[in-house]
């Protein structure tokens, strides 16, 4: 179970005539839903709120799109030569896996091809592309074997701004650990 953490605002109701309320959300876990408390003198009442895409989030995306196809090494290129360190669940001559900094659920690992060959998204792929493709598909269930979601787990590939994706090498995001719902976005 991810840890959770509580964020209290807490006024004096009967002095200052102000609502007390308590956050309850999830560690690193923005998409989840989060719970708000209001507290009054005379009830309690719960909110159930959802996070979804900031303003931000799509700015980035929009902005990333521009130099997707400029061949400059991107955050995953780094990752995979190890200049940036990353937790890695799975790895073997064609692609890599490991955990997103930023998950959306309790188990969110990336799954990326070792060689971008002109895949900065899967709008690129083409024919050749046919076999890393499947190589990450397999991935993403080794990735959902070893961390225990074999049984229920999503895979997403963002494309484009649009779909605010914001590192343009094809990724694969593998998400689990929680009850998925549908319709996603």
């Amino acid at each position: 179970m991810a840890a959770h953490t509580s964020f209290s605002l807490l006024r004096n109701y009967t002095t200052t005539g102000r609502i007390a309320a308590t956050v309850r959300t999830s560690l690193g876990l923005s998409a989840y839903p989060s719970s708000i408390n209001f507290l009054t003198a005379n009830r309690s009442r719960r909110y159930l709120c959802r996070a979804s895409a900031t303003h931000d989030e799509e700015a980035a995306a929009k902005a990333a799109a521009i130099n997707a196809d400029n061949g400059a090494p991107t955050i995953f290129d780094k990752i995979i030569s190890k200049e940036i360190p990353s937790t890695i669940v799975y790895e073997d001559d064609k692609v890599l896996a490991f955990k997103d900094i930023n998950p959306h659920a309790p188990v969110h690992v990336l799954v990326i091809p070792k060689f971008r060959d002109g895949l900065t998204q899967l709008g690129k792929a083409e024919q050749r592309h046919g076999e890393i493709l499947g190589q990450l598909l397999y991935a993403a269930r080794i990735v959902a074997e070893k961390e225990g979601i074999l049984e229920g787990f999503r895979v997403v590939i963002n494309n484009g701004p649009s779909a605010c994706q914001s590192v343009y090498h094809l990724h694969l995001h593998v998400l689990g650990g929680r009850q998925m719902q549908w319709p996603p976005g």
